[in-house]
């Protein structure tokens, strides 16, 4: 699966998911690092890639077709607890599920949005 990590998720999460044969594009340490979440957006789209981050922002694209979205919103977030619930999630929703689904996922809850499909 394509995947895109916002700067935002550890490093030992990109890296496990790449271990697992993600295809992962990492920001951090990039000239795109710090880059606007439009831009984001706008190339996790053009590239089909889920999109992970803990920016709530991005939930504004609930009902809008994208590739997926798994966005982390914890009490009080620490890399472990990213990581922990990120990996959770990628492992409670099928690869050929993600398009369109926006998934929040809290400290002890995930919320499933399901939006238009995106053409191909």
């Amino acid at each position: 699966m394509k995947i895109l990590v916002d700067e935002n998720i550890p490093w030992e999460t990109a890296q496990t998911l790449r271990d697992q044969g993600h295809d992962v594009l990492d920001i951090r340490g990039t000239a795109d690092e710090g880059m606007d979440d439009e831009l984001l957006w706008g190339r996790s789209q053009l590239e089909e890639r889920l999109l992970i981050t803990t920016d709530k922002g991005f939930t504004k694209y609930r009902h809008t077709a994208h590739s997926g979205v798994l966005i982390v919103r914890l009490r009080q977030p620490n890399l472990f607890k990213i990581h922990k619930r990120v990996i959770e999630g990628m492992s409670q929703i099928k690869e050929e599920q993600w398009t369109g689904l926006l998934v929040v996922m809290r400290d002890d809850v995930l919320s499933v949005f399901r939006a238009q499909q995106k053409d191909t």
